[in-house]
């Protein structure tokens, strides 16, 4: 072997080997950053028209429990300074260019698929203190909130799923074979925790 096969070969290594992905998970990038995408522009826009009207009702509030308004008024709908859903203009943004790439036949290296799958992580972590935030302490939902909640998780736990599947996250054989045939479980069962929350949280409105 000459010395520029061996670069080569070394090249090819765990650290800068290419991975593509199916068009099936491709889909669901593109599909479940499009809905978290939609969810944050119609918050923005809802947004700004508070900022010039303080009477302006959102169309998504619709009594006093699901209540947009009172929601995109809260303290917590800031917290870096600027509308929350302005950051998520730009994550979902990045998430369907990763997904189209792929559609596409684009291959990222390991470090590219689990700074994917950390950002998402901390896109999951964010919402899941917005959603506490929503429950117990403005005391008000938010429909397109809740749009955006499920599709960052979905995107999560696929992604995971993805990246345990093809070694990109070392994991042991087990957790690989569940994740190869029941992927679907965590997100509905993390869909359901949240659908649980928000039933019990205003159960006396709900049964009125």
């Amino acid at each position: 072997m000459t010395n520029t096969a061996a670069a080569h070969d070394t090249a090819q290594g765990e650290g800068s080997r290419t991975r593509g992905a199916g068009r099936g998970f491709a889909w669901l990038l593109v599909i479940t950053a499009a809905a978290g995408l939609l969810a944050s522009w119609v918050i923005t826009i809802d947004k700004y028209k508070l900022l010039e009207d303080p009477d302006f009702v959102p169309g998504c509030s619709l009594n006093p429990v699901v209540s947009c308004g009172s929601v995109m008024q809260s303290e917590q709908a800031s917290v870096f300074g600027f509308p929350n859903p302005m950051a998520g203009l730009v994550a979902y943004g990045v998430v369907i260019a990763i997904g189209v790439g792929v559609l596409a036949g684009a291959r990222y290296r390991r470090w590219y698929w689990l700074g994917l799958n950390a950002g998402m992580f901390l896109g999951v972590v964010f919402c899941t203190w917005l959603m506490i935030q929503a429950l117990y302490e403005i005391n008000a939902l938010c429909l397109w909130c809740v749009l955006a909640w499920i599709a960052t998780l979905v995107m999560f736990w696929y992604t995971t799923s993805y990246n345990i599947r093809n070694g990109v996250i070392p994991a042991p054989g087990a957790l690989r074979s569940f994740f190869d045939e029941f992927t679907w479980v965590l997100p509905a069962l993390h869909i359901g925790v949240i659908g649980m929350l928000i039933l019990t949280r205003w159960w006396d409105f709900w049964t009125s």
